[in-house]
């Protein structure tokens, strides 16, 4: 193959598309694009911590109102990513990862305050990241969200768990599309 296929031992690659839903081929596809996002730091050391702002750089992630809260679940220290760490979210953001893993990841996003169930708050989070420049009032917001609950909430516990969220998303049949990067 080429020159980045030296990168990675046969046993590296082998660990690689076991741990993902990706071909060994697409591994490096994916660390071609990790590497070109700082080929300085990347060709000095393969396992180089990259920072936030670099990785949002990346096309699909540059336009995406959630870019932050993605490269934030991924992120195994929180301050940055590592290869293993993007390859994980190009993992999850691949065609070939199933949408139950995909939902899950979802919710993770959408979870803003990580403490695994999607509140008003984090649903104003989301709305807000979704409007950008054209905020709703106050009152629409509210009115939002109250909808959003009353047909999501299914305990009416003011909160969406996953199983609540998953159910919601089972509903939409394009979501699967749109949680995904082109390779």
């Amino acid at each position: 193959m080429g020159g980045s296929q030296s990168v990675f031992t046969e046993e590296e690659l082998d660990d690689y598309q076991t741990l993902t839903y990706l071909s060994k081929k697409e591994i490096l596809h994916v660390f071609k694009r990790f590497k070109s996002l700082a080929p300085g730091l990347v060709e000095a050391n393969k396992n180089v911590k990259l920072p936030m702002s670099k990785i949002t750089e990346m096309p699909e992630l540059k336009v995406n109102p959630f870019r932050d809260q993605i490269c934030k679940v991924f992120s195994s220290s929180g301050d940055g990513m590592t290869f293993e760490d993007f390859l994980d979210m190009m993992s999850v953001f691949s065609d070939g990862a199933p949408k139950n893993v995909k939902v899950e990841y979802a919710f993770r996003v959408y979870d803003f305050d990580g403490d695994d169930l999607i509140s008003d708050t984090d649903l104003q989070n989301v709305i807000e990241k979704l409007t950008g420049a054209n905020q709703l009032s106050e009152a629409d917001m509210q009115q939002l969200i109250e909808n959003i609950m009353e047909e999501a909430d299914l305990d009416d516990d003011k909160t969406l768990s996953f199983a609540e969220f998953e159910h919601v998303i089972s509903k939409a049949p394009d979501f699967v599309n749109s949680f995904r990067f082109r390779m």
